[in-house]
């Protein structure tokens, strides 16, 4: 797996994060390169700032920090910790990181966007881009070909501006877009709906899972949450919207919950959602975090996790092993994890390998949960 991103007589050394022996994933892609190719191009004045978001490790931080004044925004903890490890690698410093829900700068020189998945965050960050325009920025995006689709087009031509799109490049796409600040509008409010059979009323940010219903996963996952006064610190991991920890609270109120993601537009979420469902939200602390990291050993008694299997564009089961093992590790002696995942995935086997024991505790024609001891 090459860590070398070699252009234009420069060398960067960018690693994925978390840092993983084996790793076998790039920290960068064709569109990141597409991205500096075209930059390189330009004539860049260094006191010019560049608005980045959506920079998956930090490559495109690392490459413009010592050129121009970046600020990049992200919805990702784990994003940033691994453009914080790029730049300490590289020796690089002057990089603001700022959350997807950060006020931002006004008018930069330059904003690249890579394209999100979610469509719902893209039209989120094109709002952000109309509004803090000015009438010299430049909007350029890059995805994958596959991923930019007409609908991808129509967002950027309603929410920021006229669009043209380049020729793919290693099957990679750029869109030029040039903001329209008559069509700057309010940005979007809130989703919110109720789940009357558990008296539940959820809101979503932009970027959670599941942005206008439960997931049927989720809903699954409800119905098998454990009721036990011995339980005294709950843990969420995963959390997303904070449903499966809320749910938890309310059946368990004796027990601390701690409901952890890495996405900030989830924590917030979930936030939002213990203040409008828990008689006393402070039972409840929500965080971003990389897993458990640095949570404390033999601290929990029940973790309750529904694992993503990407990280970004890329299909992989090291967050779930990761999920797993530090689950392990802050476990109390007896502490269980109770895990849903589809079925085809494979989280019994996985369980059984870092527990030593695994036992199913439902299942469905899609979904299967498991139980596990410490």
């Amino acid at each position: 797996m090459n860590i070398e991103l070699c252009l234009h007589q420069r060398q960067l050394t960018l690693q994925r994060y978390p840092i993983r022996n084996n790793e076998t994933l790039q920290a960068w892609d064709s569109a990141d390169e597409y991205l500096i190719n075209t930059l390189q191009s330009q004539t860049l004045d260094e006191h010019a700032s560049m608005l980045l978001f959506n920079d998956g490790f930090g490559a495109l931080a690392n490459w413009f920090a010592p050129l121009l004044q970046i600020t990049s925004v992200s919805d990702s903890w784990i994003a940033q910790q691994a453009c914080l490890h790029n730049l300490a690698t590289n020796s690089l410093a002057g990089v603001s990181l700022l959350s997807s829900l950060d006020e931002q700068p006004v008018a930069p020189r330059w904003v690249l966007l890579k394209v999100p998945k979610n469509s719902r965050l893209l039209a989120w960050q094109l709002h952000q881009i109309c509004r803090i325009a000015g009438p010299d920025t430049q909007v350029i995006a890059a995805g994958k070909v596959k991923e930019i689709h007409t609908s991808t087009l129509q967002l950027f031509e309603k929410y920021l501006g006229p669009t043209h799109t380049s020729l793919a490049v290693k099957k990679s796409r750029l869109i030029y877009c040039q903001p329209n600040k008559q069509l700057q509008v309010n940005m979007p409010t809130l989703r919110t709906w109720d789940v009357p059979e558990y008296q539940l009323t959820l809101t979503n940010h932009a970027n959670v899972f599941s942005g206008e219903s439960l997931d049927i996963g989720g809903r699954f996952l409800l119905a098998h949450i454990p009721v036990e006064p011995q339980l005294k610190h709950i843990i969420d991991l995963g959390c997303g919207n904070g449903v499966i920890g809320i749910q938890a609270a309310k059946l368990n109120p004796q027990a601390k919950v701690t409901c952890v993601d890495e996405s900030y537009m989830a924590v917030a979420s979930c936030q939002l959602n213990a203040k409008a469902n828990l008689s006393d939200p402070k039972q409840l602390q929500a965080k971003v975090n990389n897993c458990l990291d640095n949570e404390p050993a033999d601290s929990a008694d029940l973790v309750l996790c529904n694992p993503p299997f990407h990280q970004q564009n890329a299909i992989t089961d090291h967050i779930a092993w990761q999920m797993f093992t530090d689950s392990k590790r802050t476990l109390h002696a007896q502490g269980r994890i109770i895990v849903i995942g589809n079925r085809q995935l494979g989280y019994g086997e996985k369980l059984k390998r870092i527990f030593g024991n695994c036992q199913t505790l439902a299942k469905n024609n899609k979904f299967t949960i498991y139980q596990a001891v410490k």
